[in-house]
């Protein structure tokens, strides 16, 4: 008896392998107010070493706006972050012979989300002939902001980011836990990790704590460790906030 030959199906297309898709994603900028690396390093490992584990492995993007015309020894800068645990991946802003620069080291330049590559260097004013202007449509009112609410508390490790909108936690942070938001951060708990506000330059955001005892706090960049606080705000109600370039500590409760 011999065994009946079956059909052989026809080869189908081979299984997906990968997706590409458009992302937005939150970056802390490292403004840099001088080229001079030998100057910029030093004074980053200075900030580290007050707050330990602060920006260890968090990508970040280089701003040249600050800079004008200033060279930059882009190989330096970038093995310098590394051996800082900082893993710098793009620059923004800048001139354009800066990028080209820095795009030569492996620093591309980042552009905003829905800005076109032509968006980066202002066209040449072109005569138009004149055309017919319709009437601007009404534009419809804005969404109102919406608030994440965490019922939990956050663990040491994990990372909550409020993108576009207020946070609330209602619980504590705990030590090595982080939250961060676009705008105001509430905390009706303890906050004993680390707590950045206005993450997307809102210098209007403030932070609210039950029990304020953190390793760092932040509001648009502008941050305060643990160790330059005075005794006077730990273990209480404090609302932080941003008067000029300076972080003001103010009880409640």
């Amino acid at each position: 008896m011999t065994a009946e030959a079956r059909p052989v199906p026809p080869p189908g297309p081979p299984p997906e392998a990968f997706r590409l898709r458009g992302s937005n994603y939150s970056l802390l900028t490292l403004r840099l107010l001088t080229g001079d690396v030998n100057a910029v390093l030093p004074a980053l490992g200075d900030q580290f070493r007050k707050a330990p584990g602060f920006l260890r492995f968090a990508p970040i993007a280089i701003g040249l706006d600050d800079l004008g015309g200033e060279q930059v020894d882009f190989p330096a800068l970038i093995a310098g972050l590394r051996a800082l645990e900082i893993l710098p991946i793009g620059v923004v802003g800048g001139p354009q012979l800066l990028r080209a620069s820095a795009a030569g080291a492996g620093l591309p330049t980042l552009r905003p989300a829905g800005q076109r590559d032509t968006e980066l260097e202002a066209p040449s004013p072109v005569a138009a002939p004149p055309v017919a202007i319709a009437p601007a449509p009404v534009a419809a009112p804005a969404p109102a902001t919406r608030t994440m609410v965490v019922n939990q508390n956050i663990r040491a490790g994990q990372r909550v980011y409020a993108e576009g909108s207020d946070l609330i936690i209602i619980g504590s942070v705990n030590a090595g836990a982080e939250v961060l938001a676009d705008g105001n951060i509430h905390i009706y708990g303890a906050l004993r990790g680390r707590a950045l506000a206005g993450a997307s330059e809102d210098g209007e955001a403030r932070i609210f704590a039950q029990n304020f005892d953190p390793e760092l706090v932040a509001i648009s960049g502008f941050y305060a460790v643990r160790e330059g606080l005075t005794p006077a705000s730990i273990g209480r109600g404090v609302q932080v906030r941003l008067d000029g370039e300076q972080l003001r500590f103010d009880p409640f409760g």
